[in-house]
């Protein structure tokens, strides 16, 4: 492996570059007075590096941990390192354009408030957003309270922006809890960040819907007398994303398309496969579109790129960085190597490896390759040993029998341990503790396996999971922070996405038997929904409310979004008007899960 140099400053003189001021007191707090924030407590990264921590991360933990408020060009701001994104914001004729603001209401409130402090009370004229992730629109009430103002972002924002939170939502945010570390204690031993960014804000999450859908490249929009244009990327890091050019200020946002990091094709706490192709195409096209007509680039993360010769070198480094990953992995699945064979196989070019933003801090070439390989050929790698495996319980039982015993199975993993091979160590011992969770030796003969592999990490995801993974095998459960649930997310669902999140969670098994029809007319909708829950499965047809169904429903209910939203909730049929029986409704509710949101992840 080629390390890159150490001694270049390059990157701290960027981060530093148009410092303005920051917070006095960067701990914010949620209306009850929890925090919800606190860049403060990651003051320790100014020390060296310390032997549980890997020189590079900790390097890039330097960098993500500044915050404060900078000058990106003349007009243009960031506020960073209060949050794991930045809010950009760009001056118009009459007041200031905000871009992404944040995960969190709390969080954007002081970003905003600590601008307004250096250049004055300028009124929110607009808003952007950049991509459909939570850490891009979380904060947007406080931006925009009431909605007066335009609100830009890419084709199909808001379905992606919900969708994500709804339909793997639990599951995706018991394993953020490991990705982000945020059960962990900051420190040297502990969370020293994620590589985009430090952590996540854990205050209120909201979503002001868009007024304006970014739909074309080469889109012009124009807002408080701002000139932008737009290139629109989906498919890239998000389903729904976007770059754009401000010609008048000689600046281009790149969203989290080309961030100081190679970012994740599949993040650990799940998601749809992204598609490295593709991603790579539009950063070359946006090199093809902008990068002549701007002076500065920054993103939604990290700190910005100014010059024409080190943006064309930053915007190249990332197009081939994904443009490789993807190439070197369909060529070796075609020679016949599964995804893990692969992922050991692909190094990147000696170049890329000495570059900085290529480097492995949030997403890893190790995960990277798995991930394109699962996108073209999915979980099975074609070997018939491997298609009807014991699930993990069945197989841990069977692997601490033939190794003597539980007892055993624990000195051999702590034999593989004490010799440095940490990988088999980890099986071993994991089988140990699938096999008898409650064996105490072995929980912590695997926990000091997580522990070593963590400190020696250089992606920042791997080192919080293998270290949150530790902290529950010792009895800390890292609890879930952020409220997936929240009912300004819920307004925002379509009809079709809310009889999906219904049936999610219908129980099969005890639904077998069950045969029931639900009109759901929604007059301020004008639209009918026929839901039939049939052999387990719940599906539905719309309709227009004009027309009549071909025979009638066991329950029909007319009434708004809103009071559907609260019959939903289990607040009662107040407002309906209810035709049918009423004890439809329970029957149905009967039949549905409940999703834990601390479901066991390193025990069974």
């Amino acid at each position: 492996m080629t390390d890159p140099d150490f001694d270049d400053e390059t990157d701290f003189d960027n981060a530093d570059r148009g410092f303005i001021a920051s917070l006095a007191n960067p701990r914010i707090t949620g209306a009850d007075g929890s925090p919800v924030w606190d860049a403060a407590a990651y003051g320790f990264l100014a020390g060296d590096c310390p032997d549980t921590a890997h020189p590079s991360l900790w390097r890039q933990g330097q960098l993500v941990a500044r915050h404060g408020l900078y000058e990106v060009t003349e007009g243009i701001y960031q506020v960073r390192g209060l949050d794991l994104s930045n809010m950009t914001l760009v001056e118009g004729d009459t007041g200031v354009i905000v871009i992404d603001p944040l995960i969190s209401v709390e969080t954007a409130a002081a970003a905003l408030a600590l601008y307004r402090e250096h250049r004055g009370d300028r009124p929110v004229t607009g808003m952007i957003y950049t991509h459909s992730h939570g850490d891009h629109f979380g904060g947007s009430r406080a931006i925009v309270p009431d909605g007066s103002v335009p609100v830009l972002a890419p084709s199909g924002f808001l379905e992606h922006a919900v969708s994500e939170n709804v339909y793997a939502g639990t599951a995706m945010t018991r394993r953020a809890a490991f990705m982000y570390g945020s059960g962990l204690p900051k420190g040297p031993a502990g969370q020293i960040g994620c590589g985009l960014g430090t952590t996540t804000s854990t205050g209120t999450i909201s979503l002001v819907a868009p007024t304006v859908d970014i739909t074309r490249t080469r889109q012009r929009e124009t807002v408080d007398g701002v000139e932008i244009v737009f290139q629109l990327t989906p498919g890239t890091e998000a389903p729904s994303e976007m770059n754009f050019l401000f010609p008048r200020r000689r600046a281009l946002c790149m969203a989290e398309n080309a961030t100081h990091t190679l970012h994740n094709i599949l993040t650990l706490r799940g998601a749809v496969v992204r598609d490295p192709r593709v991603w790579a195409h539009y950063l070359s096209e946006a090199e093809e579109l902008f990068a002549d007509r701007a002076d500065v680039v920054f993103a939604s993360h990290h700190w910005p790129t100014w010059g024409r010769e080190a943006i064309g070198a930053f915007l190249t480094a990332q197009r081939d960085l994904y443009t490789y990953l993807h190439d070197q992995t369909l060529r070796l699945l075609n020679q016949g190597l599964t995804g893990t064979e692969i992922a050991e196989e692909v190094t990147l070019p000696p170049e890329l490896e000495r570059t900085w933003s290529a480097r492995g801090y949030y997403g890893s070439v190790s995960h990277n390759v798995k991930a394109i390989y699962q996108r073209y050929m999915g979980w099975y790698d074609g070997n018939p040993a491997h298609l009807w495996q014991h699930p993990p319980v069945e197989q841990a039982r069977r692997f601490t029998a033939d190794y003597g015993g539980i007892d055993a199975i624990t000195a051999k993993g702590r034999q593989y341990a004490a010799a440095g091979d940490l990988r088999f160590a980890a099986t071993l011992l994991n089988h140990a503790v699938f096999a008898h969770p409650d064996h105490t030796p072995a929980r912590e003969a695997l926990a000091e396996v997580y522990d070593r592999l963590g400190h020696g990490a250089e992606n920042g995801t791997w080192r919080n999971y293998y270290l949150t993974a530790a902290m529950e095998l010792r009895g800390t459960l890292a609890k879930v922070a952020v409220d997936i649930n929240d009912p300004e997310m819920a307004m925002a669902l379509t009809i079709d996405q809310l009889i999906d999140s219904l049936a999610i969670r219908v129980n099969g098994p005890r639904a077998w038997d069950t045969r029931l029809t639900l009109d759901w007319r929604l007059t301020d909708q004008s639209r009918a929904w026929r839901l039939t829950l049939s052999n387990g499965a719940l599906t539905y047809r719309a309709r227009d409310l004009s027309a009549a169904p071909a025979r009638p429903a066991d329950l029909t209910l007319t009434l708004t979004k809103p009071q559907l939203l609260r019959v939903l909730a289990g607040r009662g049929l107040d407002g309906a008007t209810v035709d049918g029986d009423p004890a439809v409704l329970n029957r149905l509710f009967s039949l549905l899960d409940t999703p834990d949101p601390q479901f066991a992840v390193v025990t069974p």
